[in-house]
């Protein structure tokens, strides 16, 4: 294992695990401080469309998908949703108060995107729950091909 890859893996979760960590504390605050139904109603105050829907699916991802992305455990797919989610954020609530989040600025919102885009085009690193779910839940009998990136001349 060359130290620069080893390096990409400690970065990879590092991101992964500093992202969970955000995204669990705010889906923990949406669905048991605020409950779903304070969520919703904060939801309605803003106007985010369908806030029946909208709020505990965004609770649910956050705090799952959270728990989800720092596990390493189909991280590509929940960090592009969390991303999304970001984004919608942004744009329909945040981007109208400027930058800085003391005025609920989109500087929050946009790091958060911005990690979760970089986890999207990185990937998890080796260092993963997905992992070694699949090693563990393989037998001698599963025939798992990989195949071998090209090495570059």
């Amino acid at each position: 294992m060359s130290p620069s890859r080893a390096m990409n893996d400690a970065a990879c979760l590092l991101l992964r695990l500093v992202l969970a960590v955000v995204f669990v504390a705010h889906g923990w605050q949406k669905v048991y401080d605020w409950t779903i139904d304070g969520t919703r109603d904060t939801f309605t105050e803003l106007d985010i469309p369908f806030p029946d829907v909208a709020a505990p699916s965004v609770a649910v991802l956050e705090l799952v998908g959270g728990g989800m992305l720092g596990l390493g455990i189909l991280t590509r797919l929940v960090a592009a949703a969390l991303a999304g989610s970001m984004v919608g954020a942004l744009v329909l609530v945040h981007a109208e108060n400027g930058l800085f989040i003391e005025d609920g600025g989109i500087e929050l919102v946009l790091v958060l995107a911005g990690g979760c885009a970089a986890v999207v085009l990185l990937g998890p690193g080796r260092i993963r729950s997905d992992r070694m779910l699949i090693k563990w839940f393989s037998s001698d009998e599963d025939e798992m091909v990989e195949v071998a990136p090209k090495r570059r001349k």
